[in-house]
């Protein structure tokens, strides 16, 4: 069972919010890249953005949002960093170690990590580095597609993450759980 979580907020806010914004949470759970669950959960902003510190703002949110779901998945898939983060410890990293659940960061670009894209063959990837430190690597899931930032998070190795993330990729190059979790928070947020 492989989770996907995502947040959203308020359109047309600008700026890097406030506390107490309101926040629309969505996960999904599935097997495979087939999803079988999924919840949306309407919270408020822990803290305004400020990079690095996303857990601040958004932790609350996604962790409400992952215990609303009728079971657990195995490993989490967050929108967010794990190791890519100024203290190795982003966002993927923080979540996983409230839920005691292995965690894998999925961004479309690093946070400070820097390296250069994989070939064009699906499951190809190369290193994301901060310093001479691997921290994650690009992913690419499909041919021709963008690959995908992949950061381990919390109880789980880069290989692990990886081979996560393709399992949940179905037909195109975004893990299905997150798609849907994203899918899922923005319905809920359109509806208000």
């Amino acid at each position: 069972m492989i989770g996907g979580c995502f947040v959203c907020f308020a359109r047309g806010t600008g700026g890097r919010g406030v506390a107490g914004e309101p926040g629309w949470a969505g996960a999904a759970l599935g097997v495979g890249s087939r999803i079988v669950e999924s919840v949306a959960f309407r919270g408020q902003a822990g803290y305004r953005y400020e990079p690095g510190l996303l857990a601040l703002r958004e932790g609350a949110l996604l962790e409400d949002a992952v215990r609303a779901l009728p079971r657990m998945p195995e490993v989490l898939l967050v929108n967010a960093t794990g190791r890519d983060h100024q203290l190795r410890a982003g966002l993927a990293l923080h979540l996983g170690a409230v839920l005691d659940l292995p965690t894998v960061g999925v961004t479309h670009r690093p946070l400070v990590a820097h390296g250069g894209w994989p070939p064009e063959v699906a499951g190809a990837r190369s290193p994301l580095l901060i310093g001479a430190e691997e921290v994650g690597c690009w992913l690419r899931t499909r041919r021709r597609t963008r690959p995908l930032a992949v950061h381990p998070g919390w109880r789980i190795n880069l290989d692990s993450a990886c081979a996560v993330v393709m399992a949940a990729t179905g037909r195109v190059r975004a893990p299905e759980p997150l798609r849907e979790a994203r899918r899922i928070a923005r319905l809920a947020r359109a509806s208000l």
